[in-house]
C-alpha cells in the first residue's frame, strides 16, 4: 500500500469506525421485529436499531455470511424479495441485518409506468413482501426499486415509488423506506426530493464517481440522509478503452484502492448525512468480464477489496492478506521476457506471445500463478443485467514458468483478453488482464 493508503488507514482508526466492536451487533435470540428509525439531531441524521445507533457496514449479496461477520460487516442488501426467508434467517443467526430489496420494473426492460395495471402489479408484489416479512427481526429497511429511474425525468416513476413508500408506512411502522438510484446525474436527486416525500432515505449506487456524490447530493438539495447502496471498483463505463473499444480493467490491487478512497469520501467524511454503505459485490458475477465486480474470484478466493473492507470495519488487517499485482505486460515472443509495456496489444493471427506479471505477497507466502486467454465478451449489457461469460481457449497457454507465460494467439481474428490469477495458498488472490486484438 502507498503512503496515501497509510494516511487513510490512520484516519479510519482515529475516526473510530474502524475500531473492532464500536457498532458491533451481538447475535441474540429475538422474536418479532426490531424497531428501526431515522432521526435528525443537531449533529445530523442517525439510524437507530432498537434504540441504539447503527452504522451500516454492509455488502451486496446473500452468501458468505460467516466471512462477512469475520470481516466486521453487519448488514447485507438484496435487490428483490425472492428466496428471502432463508436469507433473513441466516442473517439473524449471525447478528446481521438485511435491507430488503423490492424490485420495480425498468423502462429499458419494457416496463410502462403509464400503464396502471403494471404499476399496480409492482405495488401488490411489494405489499405481499412487506406483509410476509415485516416482523422478521433481521429486517433493517425496505429498498424500493434499484436504478429504475433511468435519467430521473419521468415523474410517473417517482409517483409509483412514493405511492409504495406511503403504503409501507401504513403497513409497517418499524422500518424506514429507501429507494435506490444510479448516481446523481441529470438532476435526478432534485426530482427525488420533489416527488418522493414519503421516502426516508436515499440510496445511491456509485463507483468511480463516488467521491463526487456527496457534493452533488448537497448541490441538488437532498434534505434526507443517504446510504451508499453499491460501491466498488471503477466501472467499465468509466475507464479508458482501447482503439477497438475494449475497456481497460483495473487490477484487483488497484480496485482495492478505489474501494477505500470512495468509502473514505462518501461515507467516513459524511457522518452527519451518510448512514453507511454496501460494498459490491460480496461474491462474483460476469459483467463485461468475470473478474470486474466480484470481491471474490469465481473459484472462491478473496481479493484485496475484502482486505480493505476488513481493515475499515475492524481496524485490523486480516491475519493473512491478499497478494498484490504491481505490473502486467505482454509482447511478441522474440525475447525471453517482455521488456516494456505496449500502449496497445495488437498482433497478427497465430502470433506467439510472452507475458510477465510482477506480484508480491504481504506475508511472504509462496505464490501460484495461472493464466487463461478468453475471447472478449460479446454479451455486454447495462445496468448489471445477466451476461454469459466466454470460456477460456483450451490450447492458448503453451508454457508457464514462475511469473512468465508463453501464449499462442488464435488464428481467428478478433478481440481477446489474457487473464492472470495469483494465489497464495490461503484462499487469497489477485487478478489482472490485458485486452488483445488479433488482426
Amino acid at each position: 500500500m502507498n503512503q496515501l493508503t497509510l494516511k487513510r488507514m490512520a484516519f479510519l482508526v482515529a475516526f473510530g469506525l474502524g475500531a473492532a466492536g464500536v457498532f458491533a451487533e451481538e447475535p441474540a435470540a429475538h422474536t418479532g421485529p426490531r424497531h428501526v428509525s431515522v432521526e435528525k439531531t443537531a449533529d445530523g441524521f442517525r439510524l437507530r436499531r432498537d434504540g441504539k445507533p447503527y452504522v451500516i457496514r454492509g455488502v451486496g449479496g446473500r452468501g458468505r455470511l460467516d466471512e462477512l461477520v469475520a470481516a466486521g460487516g453487519n448488514s447485507v442488501r438484496t435487490w428483490n424479495a425472492n428466496h428471502l426467508e432463508g436469507t433473513l434467517d441466516e442473517a439473524e443467526k449471525r447478528g446481521l441485518s438485511v435491507t430488503v430489496g423490492l424490485w420495480l420494473g425498468h423502462e429499458r426492460h419494457g416496463f410502462d409506468y403509464s400503464d396502471p395495471k403494471q404499476v399496480a402489479a409492482d405495488k401488490e408484489r411489494a405489499r405481499e413482501a412487506v406483509m410476509r416479512f415485516k416482523d422478521h427481526p433481521a429486517v433493517l429497511m425496505w429498498g424500493i426499486g434499484n436504478e429504475m429511474e433511468a435519467n430521473g425525468q419521468n415523474p410517473k416513476v417517482w409517483a409509483a415509488i412514493n405511492d409504495i413508500a406511503r403504503m409501507i408506512k401504513e403497513l409497517d411502522p418499524n422500518h424506514p423506506t429507501m429507494t435506490v438510484i444510479a448516481g446523481t446525474g441529470d438532476g435526478k436527486v432534485g426530482e427525488f426530493v420533489k416527488h418522493c416525500p414519503d421516502i426516508d432515505v436515499l440510496g445511491v449506487n456509485g463507483y468511480g464517481d463516488l467521491a463526487y456524490i456527496p457534493r452533488e447530493l448537497k448541490a441538488q438539495g437532498l434534505d434526507r440522509p443517504y446510504v451508499v447502496t453499491e460501491f466498488g471498483p471503477t466501472g467499465w463505463w468509466q475507464v479508458e478503452k482501447t482503439s477497438w473499444g475494449a475497456e481497460r480493467e483495473p487490477t484487483s490491487t488497484e480496485k482495492a484502492e478505489t474501494y477505500l478512497a470512495g468509502y473514505q469520501t462518501a461515507v467516513l467524511d459524511q457522518p452527519d448525512r451518510c448512514l453507511g454503505a454496501y460494498a459490491f459485490l460480496w461474491g462474483n458475477k460476469q459483467e463485461h468480464t468475470h473478474t470486474w465486480f466480484g470481491m471474490f474470484l469465481p473459484t472462491g478466493e478473496r481479493t484485496a477489496a475484502v482486505d480493505v473492507m476488513t481493515k475499515v470495519w475492524t481496524g485490523d488487517w486480516p491475519k493473512n492478506r491478499c497478494p498484490a499485482i504491481t505490473d502486467l505486460r505482454v509482447q511478441q515472443a522474440t525475447h525471453d521476457r517482455p521488456s516494456a509495456p505496449l500502449p496497445e496489444a495488437i498482433y497478427p493471427p497465430g502470433t506467439p506471445l510472452i507475458a510477465k506479471v510482477e506480484a508480491k505477497d504481504p506475508d511472504d507466502d509462496p505464490l501460484t500463478i495461472t493464466w487463461d486467454l478468453r475471447p472478449e465478451s460479446t454479451d455486454k449489457r447495462s445496468g448489471g443485467d445477466p451476461e454469459q461469460a466466454p470460456a477460456p481457449l483450451p490450447d492458448a497457454i503453451v508454457k508457464a514458468r514462475r511469473n512468465v507465460v508463453r501464449v499462442n494467439l488464435p488464428e481467428q481474428a478478433g478481440a481477446y483478453r489474457l487473464f492472470v490469477y495469483v494465489t497464495d495458498g490461503h484462499n487469497n488472490a489477485a487478478t489482472a488482464n490485458i485486452p488483445i486484438l488479433v488482426k
